[in-house]
């Protein structure tokens, strides 16, 4: 038993109200207005995925990389202010940035 359910049996009149705080939850990480560059690139013949030109703090960014490869369940890493993700995943990691609310631009292809 939980600490809500404990107060919802010593307060059974009482009812919770969700705030629009709550609701829409920022996200941790610091959002800028500048778009975050999403490109492709082949080294040694193999896809790679680069995300460049992130200005927040390095500590975001790596939270970041930590969550995109786990959503894409790829390997990858964070090198020189760079998110490098294995493989051709432009669409799918566009589309979750934008749901985090960032600017993405497409570069080539």
């Amino acid at each position: 038993m939980d600490l809500q359910d404990q107060l919802k049996n010593l307060f059974p009149d009482h009812s919770t109200e969700v705030s629009e705080n709550e609701i829409y939850q920022k996200s941790e990480i610091w959002l800028q207005d500048d778009p975050i560059i999403c490109k492709y690139e082949k080294r040694k013949g193999k896809p790679i995925t680069i995300l460049e030109g992130y200005t927040g703090a390095t500590e975001d960014f790596k939270k970041l990389t930590k969550e995109l490869k786990q959503k894409l369940s790829v390997g990858g890493s964070f090198k020189y202010d760079r998110i490098i993700i294995q493989g051709d995943y432009r669409d799918k990691i566009m589309t979750i940035l934008k749901e985090k609310g960032f600017n993405v631009k497409r570069v080539g292809g």
